[in-house]
Order: C-alpha cells, then structure tokens, then sequence
C-alpha cells in the first residue's frame, strides 16, 4: 500500500509522514531529501544537474545518505534549500528522479511525502492526504528548525510557494481525490492518529 502525503513546505509532512510510518510498521520515503541530496552534489562537485540526478545514489529514510555518506543535516541548510527549489522545477532532473521513486514505493508499504506523489509518482496510491497550513504557522515552524527570523522565512516561502505552484513540471496542487488536513493549530500526534484512522479504513476497504 502507498500512502501519499503532499503539501508545501511547512505543513508538516515529514513529522505526519515518518509518524505515520512507524505507527504501521511502512517505509518511509521523502521526496524532498532526493532533490535536497542532489543539490548538495552540484555544490560539492559541480555538473549538469540532470546528470548528477541520474548518477547520485540516494538512499532515504529516517537518515539520508548521498553516496554512501550520511547527509540528513547537510540537506537541511538554506543554501541547498535555494538550489534544491530550481533543480526541482528543471524537467529532466524531476524525470530522473521520478523513475526512482517510482522504483522505490512499487513493492511494499510506503508512506511517502512530497510535492507531487499523489498527482505524479504514485497516482494510483491507496490513500492521498494533501497537507496544510497556514502560511504564518508553517513560517514559525522552519523558523524554528533553522533558527531564523519567521518573518524573513515567511517571505521566502511565499516565493517558493509561487514557484512550487507555478512550475511547469509537476506543480504543487492537491490530487482531485486527495483528503486535504489542516494542521495549523493541531498537535503532530493529533493529525499522525487521524492519517493513521484513513490508512485503515482504506485497507478495510
């Protein structure tokens, strides 16, 4: 079973994600940390991104491993974040690594996040959930992970959520039978149960 988990950035997609994942015993994949552990190869190394999204191996989970070497703090910083942001709206990087999460969630039971799982990778997933919250909550949150201001986050997610959503490969937009949650004033552990109640009256079903 794939349970697709979508929403910009902020929402809560990796906590609800890899919460959800370990409630059920599934694997947990984020899109995001490919794209992330891409462009911390093109900073590194250089090359054509597109190449090096072909040729990077990336492994996910609950740590992140670029070639071999654990990356999960690395991808996180705002440098990457920027670069991370235009590979993705780059056709043959997202195709590249479309093929491999494809490969990833077509055996076994996944929860996997992103931007675009429920409309792209995984169309035919069992379960979608399209993730949000409010531009000011999701700001606080990153402000909080990356020690920032939340008003010089919330200025930059406005322009990455414009990008997002406007892009011309795979925007950001709700799957038409996705279950959209708000997490805005919820407890995680709150919207983690709710996810984990949809997941089993799908299997039910």
């Amino acid at each position: 079973m794939v349970v697709a988990i979508d929403g910009p950035a902020g929402a809560g997609k990796s906590t609800v994600g890899r919460g959800v994942a370990r409630a059920l015993g599934y694997r947990y994949l984020d899109s995001g940390a490919l794209y992330r552990a891409v462009a911390l190869a093109l900073i590194e190394d250089g090359g054509a991104p597109a190449e090096r999204a072909r040729a990077a191996r990336v492994d996910v989970g609950d740590r992140v491993k670029l070639d071999g070497r654990d990356v999960t703090e690395l991808i996180r910083g705002p440098e990457v974040s920027e670069l991370a942001s235009k590979i993705a709206s780059m056709g043959e990087v997202r195709e590249a690594l479309l093929v491999r999460q494809r490969e990833l969630v077509a055996d076994g039971d996944w929860v996997a996040e992103g931007r675009d799982i429920g409309t792209v990778v995984a169309p035919e997933a069992e379960l979608k959930i399209f993730l949000t919250a409010s531009p000011e909550a999701r700001a606080h949150r990153r402000a909080q992970e990356l020690g920032a201001d939340w008003r010089t986050v919330l200025h930059d997610q406005a322009i990455r959520d414009a990008q997002d959503s406007e892009r011309a490969h795979s925007p950001l937009r709700p799957a038409p039978d996705a279950i959209e949650l708000d997490s805005t004033d919820r407890p995680a552990e709150d919207v983690i149960a709710q996810v984990v109640g949809l997941v089993r009256e799908a299997q039910r079903r």
